[in-house]
């Protein structure tokens, strides 16, 4: 008789303890709220580092020195050239401004005659090569 009063109540406990989890389970769904400036930013980052790790572009460099006037150069290019990319590339101990990403060198050289205009030493770069 004991021993079945044993089982009896390893039985209902384990039958208690099934039926009461999925009676205290959680139904709510999250929602996240986030700023829209953010998914602009990640989609300018993905711009960014794309245009950077193709080996096979070609790049203008417009200019080369120290970290304030490489931002004021980048500035001043993307008030004038609104439908091409920049970056800025920070090599020890110097700063690089990289405009555009041409496939073809004639391409390129054709934009690094219109860019000299206003960066007259600007020169014609193929990164990672």
């Amino acid at each position: 008789m004991r021993i079945l009063t044993i089982r009896t109540l390893h039985f209902t406990l384990l039958i208690s303890a099934l039926c009461g989890g999925k009676a205290l389970a959680q139904t709510n769904t999250v929602t996240v709220a986030q700023d829209s400036r953010f998914e602009e930013l990640l989609n300018d980052k993905r711009k960014i580092s794309s245009s950077i790790t193709v080996n096979d572009r070609y790049k203008v460099q417009i200019f080369y020195g120290d970290n304030d006037k490489a931002r004021k150069a980048l500035q001043d290019f993307k008030k004038d050239y609104k439908g091409q990319d920049g970056t800025i590339i920070f090599e020890s101990p110097t700063y690089k401004v990289w405009v555009g990403s041409y496939k073809t060198r004639i391409e390129a050289e054709k934009n690094l005659t219109d860019i000299r205009k206003k960066f007259p030493h600007a020169l014609l770069v193929k990164p990672n090569k």
